[in-house]
């Protein structure tokens, strides 16, 4: 099977939602041009204020309003799936949800995931706002021969996140992130974007805010855990291939998914 082109774009996303999305809209575009058919944007790309509350609430939607719907017009004119953070409206006052949403050309919305690790660290509560998402079987799809999984930010902290997918036959991660700038936080960042990679052998694809509030860094990372394209600071794209050949070949030489004797169950 052919390799896909990934793309990731980092922004960052403000308080002005038609600018978040014109920003999504202007570097996919960009991604595409350089080969990208899978493009993945920063968590909170719909709405995000520095700190949580009242207004990223007011601003939530829901999975057909102006963001999702702009999502699928942009994957329609460019022939690119679209994954991308957004603050989806809940049955709860003063709550929403962190939601992923993945929208493909002739597919609309195909795959949504709502954060279940929560980032209740570092100082922040993001539970003081935002209604975990609760476990349940992953929704996957495809793009070209790549199967791909979603998750987000924190979720990186939790080994058991990733595997899960890699037991549902997920080739690719797409993580929209907004890692929190910090002693030591890029030093984490990378080295769970390349961990997840290696113990799993696939590909992640991870889209960060930059700083100074994200530590940047924007990836894709392969099987065996190399950073094969970056943007380090600002705003940007970086494009690379992954191949779906690319991940049984490593399989073949390191069957450490074959080999264990765990299994992941929820709690």
């Amino acid at each position: 099977m052919s390799a896909v082109g990934v793309g990731v774009v980092q922004f960052a996303p403000g308080d002005d939602a038609a600018r978040n999305r014109s920003e999504i809209a202007r570097l996919t575009r960009r991604a595409a041009e350089q080969g990208a058919q899978l493009v993945i944007a920063p968590e909170y790309s719909s709405f995000f204020t520095p700190r949580l509350g009242e207004a990223v609430v007011a601003a939530a939607e829901p999975l057909d309003g102006p963001f999702v719907s702009a999502l699928a017009e942009l994957a329609e004119s460019t022939g690119v799936t679209v994954v991308a953070g957004m603050a989806e409206a809940v049955d709860e006052p003063g709550r929403f949800s962190n939601t992923l949403v993945a929208v493909a050309p002739g597919d609309g919305l195909v795959a949504r995931y709502r954060k279940v690790h929560l980032y209740d660290a570092f100082g922040q509560r993001e539970s003081d706002w935002v209604r975990p998402g609760q476990p349940e079987p992953p929704q996957t799809f495809r793009v070209g021969g790549l199967a791909v999984g979603l998750q987000t930010c924190y979720d990186l902290r939790f080994p058991e996140s990733t595997r899960v997918l890699a037991d549902a036959a997920v080739q690719l991660v797409a993580v929209p992130a907004e890692w929190v700038a910090g002693s030591n936080k890029l030093h984490h960042w990378r080295t769970l974007l390349a961990a997840r990679a290696i113990e799993n052998t696939l590909y992640l694809a991870a889209a960060d805010h930059p700083g100074p509030i994200g530590v940047g860094h924007s990836a894709i990372v392969d099987p065996w855990g190399i950073e094969l394209a970056c943007v380090e600071h600002g705003e940007g794209v970086a494009v690379a291939s992954a191949a779906p050949g690319e991940v049984e070949a490593v399989r073949s030489v390191n069957p450490a998914l074959a080999l264990r004797r765990y299994e992941v169950r929820p709690l």
